[in-house]
């Protein structure tokens, strides 16, 4: 029989709520057996049996917790990820990997030390638009990609006062991890990064504005995101060689577990609004079907990690690459120039 593994959460914010309580208790081999919150409140209001435990040192006290999900604020991320590994855990952390670079490489081998897996939750991967994208530049639908544009645009003119918006680097350390890692999971590193960073609301703590260019050898990659756009619906536009690509809409799944709707139920993952292909040669047009967009992939990929009998889905490795690039950018944007990576 498949042994059952099982999983603390730290945090039971957005990330613990939408993106990791939901899909742990959907993955066939996984148990939720406790969540560390200030607020029980909010975790008896969407799971009334499950055990709140009051911090981190009473959760890598409870008996049967294998893997333990750092959702934590960036700032402790490093410190609750090297506590849990001390303790004999697994740990998946929530993006960013840590709140900077050095903390990111402390993480990476305190785990290698201790023959544990550590993983970084870049759910991104599995969009149902990324996806998409990945399929059309395996079939050479697009040629040969010399620019592609990827958007994260929201509009929320008003700051929330939450921690998130108060983060050093600001959008760029919330959005710039799942747009980086996208970029280096299809294109690999760069030659150098630009990063157009700034504060463009009234009252913002951190920056909520960022524009990066991404320069290859013979393409660009732009990484977009703003909290002033009313019309925000771009998230891909691509052009090769042979055509391109433009997608509008993000991908369902998380507004669809904010809902209160499990994994894998119904039309899970399928995004009904499809991209549109434009052939170079001709200019005519077509509607491209979107692959399913499914986070399940990761967590059924974490559980084999853990069992020995798959790769990890996010090694440190990659998720320390994300860091330097993110890294960099910031120091572009302090340079006012470009930074060789």
């Amino acid at each position: 029989m498949m042994r059952e593994i099982g999983v603390g959460v730290i945090g039971y914010g957005l990330a613990g709520r939408a993106f990791h309580a939901p899909y742990i208790r959907a993955t066939p081999g996984m148990a939720l057996r406790a969540i560390v919150t200030r607020d029980p409140k909010k975790v008896q209001a969407d799971l009334p049996d499950m055990r709140v435990v009051p911090d981190v040192a009473a959760l890598l006290a409870e008996p049967g917790i294998d893997l333990v999900v750092v959702a934590s604020p960036d700032a402790l991320h490093a410190e609750h990820a090297i506590a849990a590994l001390g303790a004999g855990k697994h740990v998946l952390i929530d993006k960013p990997f840590a709140a900077n670079l050095a903390d990111a490489r402390r993480v990476a081998v305190t785990g290698e030390a201790a023959g544990k897996q550590v993983t970084i939750f870049q759910n991104r991967r599995w969009d149902a638009d990324f996806r998409t994208l990945q399929r059309l530049i395996a079939e050479g639908a697009l040629g040969e990609i010399v620019q592609l544009e990827s958007h994260f645009d929201r509009w929320r003119p008003a700051p929330t006062g939450l921690w998130k918006e108060a983060r050093e680097g600001g959008a760029w350390l919330d959005l710039g991890p799942h747009l980086v890692d996208q970029a280096l999971v299809l294109f690999g590193r760069p030659e150098g990064i630009s990063l157009d960073l700034a504060t463009l609301r009234d009252g913002s703590p951190s920056p909520d504005y960022f524009h990066a260019v991404l320069r290859y050898e013979k393409r660009r990659v732009i990484l977009h995101a703003t909290k002033l756009a009313a019309q925000y619906g771009l998230r891909f536009a691509v052009h090769g060689t042979r055509a391109s690509w433009i997608k509008h809409g993000s991908d369902p799944q998380e507004a669809a577990t904010l809902a209160g709707r499990a994994p894998g139920s119904g039309d899970w993952g399928l995004d009904p609004i499809e991209g549109t292909l434009t052939i170079g040669e001709d200019g005519a047009t077509l509607s491209v079907p979107n692959e399913r967009g499914d986070y399940r992939m990761f967590w059924l990929a974490l559980a084999a990690a853990i069992r020995g009998d798959g790769p990890n889905p996010v090694p440190p490795n990659e998720a320390i690459a994300v860091m330097e690039m993110l890294d960099a950018g910031l120091r572009s944007a302090a340079t006012r120039a470009e930074v060789a990576v």
